[in-house]
């Protein structure tokens, strides 16, 4: 992970209904480098808040809408304050013009603040994004993991936060590492009733025959960004894609996948497990030309 080269405080606005053109007076600029969040700051301690990471392509923050949204979407899941669209705009744009050329990446967080304190903390970085040219062109190796649920788990017991983007990154973090010590770069995650979920930090995609299928984003799943982005391309193109419930027998028998996710893009599975997969280079780079190019 590449250290911030830009942060920004944000004194969130009060209410999402709050009539305003200018949000410049609720922002700060500080050195990224220098202390700057309390010790008794939630997010730190338990995890208790919300992000999305949003790429940068020259400068172009990438889908900044949809993640707006998303972020939205997370804070009404985990009790916080409705972000004001307008506010969190102004300073994702004020974070893109603070980018370099190539790709970077900008993160939006929102923190429950210290306990009993006057308001939520929030915040925004800009970092260079890692460098993603050889998972997108060589493809990478996943392996299954029981994320230690049934799929009714998140209708039955909502409190589990399943379908937030919260800071609470552990398990995820985790994830990655088994996949590591099994010899793969990356793992998918599946139910206890062997149900397909969704990659620690990106979706799946399934190409079976002239479909492109993602899990449905219930049950848990985080709908990506990107994903969404990918089958609107698709369609465009012709395709037909579905939402479905995805068993976990299904992928040993797809012609060809991806994860995709708001920095890697597509980036194509050679192998699921140990069954090997075809990876189709021209087409998994176009789709990458298209996640590549200016989108709002």
């Amino acid at each position: 992970m590449v250290a911030a080269r830009f942060a920004l405080l944000i004194t969130p606005a009060e209410s999402a209904d709050e009539e305003r053109a200018d949000f410049s007076d609720s922002f700060r600029s500080i050195d990224p480098n220098a202390p700057a969040l309390s010790v008794g700051e939630l997010s730190t301690q338990r995890g208790d808040g919300i992000f999305e990471s949003i790429g940068v392509v020259d400068g172009h923050a990438q889908e900044v809408e949809a993640h707006l949204q998303r972020l939205a979407h997370s804070a009404a899941l985990c009790d916080l304050p409705t972000p004001h669209r307008e506010q969190w705009r102004q300073a994702t744009a004020i974070a893109a013009a603070e980018c370099g050329p190539g790709e970077w990446v900008i993160k939006l967080i929102l923190s429950r603040g210290v306990e009993k304190g006057p308001a939520p903390t929030a915040w925004t970085t800009a970092a260079p994004a890692a460098d993603f040219e050889k998972p997108r062109t060589q493809g990478i190796r996943v392996v299954t993991l029981d994320r230690g649920y049934d799929s009714g788990a998140a209708e039955r017991s909502p409190w589990l936060l399943l379908g937030a983007k919260t800071l609470s990154y552990a398990v995820n973090m985790a994830a990655l590492r088994e996949a590591h010590r099994r010899g793969a770069d990356d793992a998918i995650f599946t139910t206890t009733d062997g149900v397909v979920l969704e990659a620690p930090t990106a979706s799946l995609i399934l190409r079976l025959g002239d479909r492109f299928v993602t899990p449905a984003p219930r049950g848990g799943i985080l709908q990506g960004t990107t994903q969404i982005s990918v089958f609107a391309h698709l369609e465009a193109e012709g395709f037909e894609t579905a939402y479905q419930t995805v068993p976990t027998a299904d992928l040993a028998r797809a012609d060809a996948a991806w994860l995709v996710s708001s920095l890697r893009l597509a980036a194509p599975i050679s192998a699921i497990d140990e069954t090997v997969l075809s990876v189709d280079t021209a087409f998994t780079a176009g789709l990458n030309a298209y996640l590549l190019a200016p989108r709002d």
